[in-house]
């Protein structure tokens, strides 16, 4: 069996952290830039509910949203193959898969990239689908 700290999903999914750490900064920061909301505002418990009228900081935000949908799948899987013993092959390259893709759909959604998104996104899911397979096999 191979050592969960050593396997491949597991060093991605420490990577998808670092990730997921970088896209919600740099959206906090897009709202500050964009003008429309002040720090003030920004530094509140937000009750008021504004959202950010800049192009940049609003697709950040559907971007990033985007990608906690798919993220505790993510995560769940690449715990599975760890514990079941069952990393490398299919789990290997799907987590892989899934995590390029993910760097290249904020890129894409942030420059305003429609088609070619889209089947970024799609191959995010087929990273995710490798790892079921890996895993129920």
């Amino acid at each position: 069996m191979e050592a969960a700290a050593a396997s491949t999903e597991i060093w991605v999914l420490g990577w998808s952290v670092v990730l997921l750490i970088v896209h919600i900064l740099v959206q906090a920061l897009s709202l500050d830039l964009s003008g429309d909301l002040s720090i003030k505002y920004l530094l509140s418990p937000r009750d008021e509910g504004r959202i950010s009228k800049g192009l940049v900081a609003g697709r950040l935000l559907r971007s990033l949203n985007n990608m906690l949908e798919t993220y505790p799948a993510f995560i769940g899987l690449a715990l599975a193959l760890a514990v079941t013993g069952k990393t490398g092959e299919l789990g290997a390259i799907g987590a892989i898969t899934w995590i390029l893709a993910r760097v290249a759909y904020a890129v894409l959604y942030v420059a305003g990239v429609p088609i070619l998104r889209t089947i970024v996104w799609f191959v995010s899911i087929i990273g995710l689908v490798l790892m079921v397979v890996r895993l129920m096999t």
